[in-house]
């Protein structure tokens, strides 16, 4: 192999509403929303650590991406430092609804403890921790 992949550095997500989507991913997950200039647009990210979100409405014309951009189609694993049990008690306090777990899981690292919950767009959000 010609060269090795160190990491990810941001994920897009395509959603119905980039409003609503940047005020769930604030409230339940804690991002910062960003704002930058792309050429004669300005996009929006939401960052976390040294990561983002790059939050993409569908059927943006001007922002060249995937050839099927439909809302509810990410399934991803965000990693927390924190206890599951704080945050099964933050998403019960922000009404997020658990869709599966705590269950065990094997994740990068090895064995981890995940729980699964929806955003608005139907897109799953699975939040782990490593023992």
């Amino acid at each position: 192999m010609g060269f090795a992949i160190d990491r990810i550095d941001h994920v897009v997500i395509n959603c119905s509403d980039l409003e609503a989507t940047v005020a769930w991913y604030q409230r339940v997950l804690g991002m910062e929303r960003e704002e930058f200039d792309y050429g004669e647009h300005v996009h929006v990210a939401l960052k976390y650590g040294g990561q983002k979100f790059n939050v993409r409405p569908t059927g943006t014309e001007h922002w060249w991406s995937v050839d099927n951009d439909v809302p509810g189609t990410l399934d991803i694993c965000l990693v927390t430092l924190s206890p599951i049990g704080d945050v099964i008690d933050h998403l019960a306090a922000c009404d997020v609804e658990i869709a599966k777990g705590p269950v065990p899981q094997t994740g990068a690292r090895g064995a981890m403890t995940s729980v699964y919950f929806y955003d608005p767009d139907r897109n799953l959000i699975e939040v782990a921790t490593y023992a």
